[in-house]
């Protein structure tokens, strides 16, 4: 629908509304991944954050994305029928490194690909996920990104595409909804987030019995016990909600108590969302933390949220680099 028919201004002034959501919701620095066909309207949207003509989070953003042919929407349309692509289709590491470079040059903060695209039950009655860039182009996107101090997030849901992802030296993580135990060994050895962003896994489930359906049930079955392995292994964990893939309308902070659900403590859960990330950014002592030196970004909440982390998702003060946006009494600031 957004490909085809909203308009370019439209996908702005929407992002405009949820960028305001996001920071009233406390998230008061995001790394945002990929605009879905908007090109660099990420890009704009940062910069006018950041200029103050509309509030949001401080913005870390990684423009179109990268894939394969095949390997992202829109799919199904006549062949002769030329379709626009959710992200940037790229076929072999030279056209994958130009990407990279196209991206970064235009304003990316990180570079995003995807190392799996659709999933399905397959014959043995396992989750499969089908492998999108092969070893020797994510090492190319790898390899380009480092060069210029970036990194790069791979979603990756199981498999052969995880794997590369590992291999390929992806920085971070995104999703991980199967991870065996030599994924995670890898994991810990490499130093590699893990972004599992489990919230909308629990969403819009087909109808019980459909592949569509036997496929939604799965991923969410082995999403839990991922995550809790990679928990319990030492993996660096950081909080992440795919938002896009739930409504701006629902909150954003329910991905802690599914965190704390499957056994992260509330501290933890908390540290995922401030400290950790904040490592990951290369922004430590920066943001997450409240410190001399630091921005002034502070949330309170009307209670404590070590005794019940779903107050996290009733933040009744926020402040953003010694701003205030939302007041004690839970209005937005004017």
């Amino acid at each position: 629908m957004q490909l085809l028919k909203y308009q370019a201004s439209f996908r702005a002034a929407r992002a405009t509304v949820s960028a305001r959501r996001a920071l009233e919701q406390g998230f008061t620095t995001l790394r945002d991944l990929e605009t879905e066909g908007a090109g660099y309207g990420d890009v704009g949207i940062k910069q006018a954050i950041e200029k103050g003509y509309i509030p949001g989070p401080r913005l870390l953003v990684v423009t179109r994305a990268i894939s394969t042919t095949g390997g992202y929407p829109l799919e199904g349309y006549a062949p002769e029928v030329e379709v626009p692509k959710g992200a940037q289709i790229v076929d072999g590491p030279v056209e994958a490194r130009k990407a990279a470079r196209e991206q970064l040059d235009h304003g990316a903060d990180w570079i995003k690909v995807y190392m799996t695209h659709r999933s399905w039950i397959d014959a043995q009655g396992h989750l499969f996920s089908q492998p999108t860039l092969t070893l020797d182009e994510i090492r190319a996107i790898v390899d380009e990104a480092h060069g210029w101090g970036k990194k790069v997030a791979c979603h990756a849901y199981n498999g052969l595409g995880l794997r590369r992802a590992l291999d390929g030296g992806c920085d971070s993580l995104e999703h991980g909804l199967e991870l065996g135990d030599a994924d995670v060994a890898q994991m810990v050895k490499q130093g590699t987030w893990y972004c599992p962003t489990l919230t909308p896994y629990y969403y819009n489930w087909a109808p019980e019995g459909t592949p569509e359906g036997q496929r939604d049930r799965a991923r969410a079955a082995l999403h839990g016990p991922s995550f809790q392995k990679a928990m319990k292994a030492g993996v660096k964990i950081v909080f992440g909600t795919d938002i896009g893939g739930y409504p701006w309308t629902d909150s954003i902070a329910q991905e802690f108590k599914r965190m704390v659900d499957l056994g992260m403590s509330p501290a933890d859960a908390i540290r995922a969302a401030t400290a950790s990330p904040a490592e990951m950014l290369g922004m430590t002592g920066e943001v997450g933390v409240i410190a001399p030196g630091a921005y002034a970004d502070i949330v309170a909440v009307p209670g404590d949220p070590l005794a019940d982390v779903g107050l996290l998702e009733r933040v009744s003060f926020v402040m953003k680099d010694g701003r205030v946006f939302k007041d004690a009494s839970g209005a937005p600031a004017r």
